[in-house]
């Protein structure tokens, strides 16, 4: 089915498959995403990090799901926005979208946070301001050189990950059997006699945070070759559980390596469980690896997701400079104005947040897991209440299993957040009436 079937033009270059779509989602999604915000999921889950990972995919499992069914009823740009604009209400979506901006729009500048603060570990004399500045500028300039650019780059960084991750496990491995730590891998990472639902709960809702990047692929179905309406959802499984495990194994590791150990900073908490394993040489690999994973292979995936999500509302126009945030670059065929944008404020809020990496993780967390909630009742209202359908587990089981746990996610994050994503909420409900009762604008499309 082509876009013009929605009432759009074909405007963005088809060039992407089903492997690139999977290494946008590796990329996004960071195979060393641990590396990064270990030591506040340890710190939180009382040592059981992998225990939140595992939790986090089951969540994330019915969420991909939904993904994957939308996504094909809809294969077109906009991610959860343009399902549940599409699945059920323009208004909907527009709070769906809201809340996606929420968490697309924080989530370069929470990158470039944690990867200054990696190399301020490496550096203190330089400046994180100055490495935060530097890799938006390298990211923006590669993501308005088109897709292609972008795809091609996410290979170079994806393998580089990869092996970092490959010599991370085997010298952990070396060093956990040879007497480091709890001197092999035990199943307290799992389980203890002291487990607390809500403790893990709280944990999963920062573990989450290395799932945030799976539903991304969906922003870029209008780019993929050919009309299979079936590739956006079969790779957004297959990154889920193809990262899911790789999180898992690697927390797993570490969180028996760091037995007994005291951090001296939760942000350089992996590194020093790395340096006790291998030495201070593997200490600056996982530490340089995570810099670059995060702030130039992540950040290119994040930043393109985002400037599409912008570009997909303006084209409906619900957002002001809707015109301009909707132009497309005649020679590289990408939404470059949404891009500059991104750059701009992902800068902005970089700065601000830029000794704060755990309140801008838990509001971009906010973000996309109410986003999400959105989404999975997109699901049953399409295809149940408007379909008849009769697909009862994937249509409304999976659903409100999706649901059931991000909701139970959600209500153990802290006071501050929920004002904070409450508040941004708000500000969207009054921006939507300004926008259809005030401008007289229909949040519909005429098609």
């Amino acid at each position: 089915m082509s876009i013009e079937n929605f009432g759009y033009k074909e405007e963005l270059k088809r060039a992407l498959t089903f492997k690139d779509l999977l290494i946008y989602g590796m990329i996004f999604m960071v195979p060393i995403a641990p590396f990064g915000i270990f030591g506040y999921v340890a710190d939180v889950a009382d040592g059981m990090v992998p225990l939140a990972y595992i939790l986090g995919m089951v969540a994330m499992f019915f969420t991909a799901m939904s993904y994957a069914a939308m996504s094909e009823a809809f294969p077109i740009s906009g991610s959860a926005y343009a399902y549940t604009y599409r699945g059920i209400h323009p208004h909907i979506g527009f709070i769906c979208g809201w809340l996606l901006l929420l968490d697309y729009i924080l989530i370069p500048a929470l990158l470039y946070v944690i990867s200054a603060n990696s190399l301020q570990a490496l550096f203190p004399e330089i400046p994180k301001w100055l490495w935060i500045a530097t890799f938006l500028a390298s990211c923006t300039l590669i993501n308005i050189r088109g897709v292609e650019m972008t795809a091609r780059a996410n290979i170079v960084f994806l393998i580089a990950q990869l092996i970092v991750l490959a010599i991370f496990i085997g010298v952990g491995l070396h060093a956990l059997y040879g007497g480091t730590g709890a001197g092999q891998l035990t199943s307290a990472p799992v389980y203890n006699s002291h487990l607390n639902w809500s403790v893990v709960a709280a944990a999963t809702s920062i573990a989450v945070l290395s799932f945030l990047g799976f539903d991304g692929i969906s922003t870029l179905a209008e780019e993929v070759k050919g009309d299979n309406r079936k590739v956006v959802g079969r790779a957004t499984i297959a990154v889920l559980f193809l990262m899911g495990s790789i999180f898992i194994v690697q927390t797993w590791i570490a969180a028996d390596l760091a037995k007994g150990m005291h951090f001296k900073s939760l942000d350089t908490a992996f590194y020093e469980v790395a340096g006790a394993a291998g030495g201070r040489w593997l200490y600056v690999l996982t530490a340089w690896a995570t810099a670059l994973a995060w702030g130039i292979a992540n950040a290119l995936a994040a930043q393109a997701a985002v400037s599409r999500i912008l570009f997909s509302m303006a084209r409906d126009r619900l957002l002001p400079a809707s015109k301009l945030l909707s132009k497309i670059h005649p020679r590289f065929k990408t939404p470059y104005i949404s891009t500059a944008v991104v750059a701009v404020v992902s800068l902005a809020v970089g700065l601000y947040f830029l000794n704060d990496a755990d309140t801008l993780s838990k509001l971009v967390n906010f973000g996309a897991l109410t986003g999400f909630v959105l989404l999975h009742i997109s699901v049953i209202w399409h295809f149940v209440v408007r379909q008849g359908s009769t697909r009862w587990i994937r249509h409304v089981l999976f659903p409100l299993l999706g649901i059931t746990i991000i909701g139970f996610v959600l209500a153990n994050q802290d006071r501050e957040t929920h004002l904070m994503g409450g508040a941004w909420i708000a500000i969207g409900l009054v921006y939507l009436f300004i926008l259809v009762f005030i401008l007289k604008r229909k949040a519909a499309l005429e098609v």
